[in-house]
C-alpha cells in the first residue's frame, strides 16, 4: 500500500477553512459526524470521483480512481471541514508514519484553531 498526500484536497481544505466552511467540534465527534456509506455513494452518484476524493487527504495510488478504498484521512462531511475530523486523521496519519498526510493535517489543524479562536 503506498498513501500519498492528495494535493488537491489539501488545498481544497485550506480553501474551505478560508471560506469559514468549518464545523468546530471534539475528536471524538467524528464517530457521529464522519459520511455514512450511504451518505458517501450518494454523494458520488451525485458529484463523481473527483469531487468525492478532495475530501480525502490520502489516496492509495495502487488502487484504481473509482474505488472507495483509494481514498484515506476524510476530513470532512462533503460540506464543511469538521475541526474532529481533521483531529481524528492527524492521529492516525502520525500512527501509520504517514508523516508527510500528518503534516498537511497539522497545518490545517492549526488553520482551523486559529480561525474560530
Amino acid at each position: 500500500m503506498t498513501v500519498k498526500l492528495n494535493e488537491k484536497a489539501f488545498e481544497h481544505a485550506k480553501s474551505l477553512i478560508r471560506k469559514s466552511q468549518t464545523t468546530r467540534d471534539e475528536r471524538d465527534d467524528w464517530s457521529e459526524h464522519a459520511p455514512t456509506a450511504d451518505e458517501q455513494n450518494k454523494y458520488l452518484d451525485k458529484h463523481g470521483w473527483s469531487d468525492y476524493s478532495l475530501w480525502f487527504l490520502g489516496i492509495d495510488t495502487e488502487l484504481s480512481e473509482e474505488t472507495k478504498g483509494r481514498y484515506k484521512f476524510p476530513y470532512g462531511d462533503f460540506r464543511r471541514v469538521h475541526r474532529c475530523g481533521v483531529i481524528s486523521a492527524e492521529s492516525r496519519a502520525a500512527q501509520y508514519d504517514h508523516d508527510t498526510i500528518a503534516k498537511a493535517l497539522a497545518e490545517l489543524h492549526k488553520l482551523l484553531d486559529g480561525d474560530h479562536a
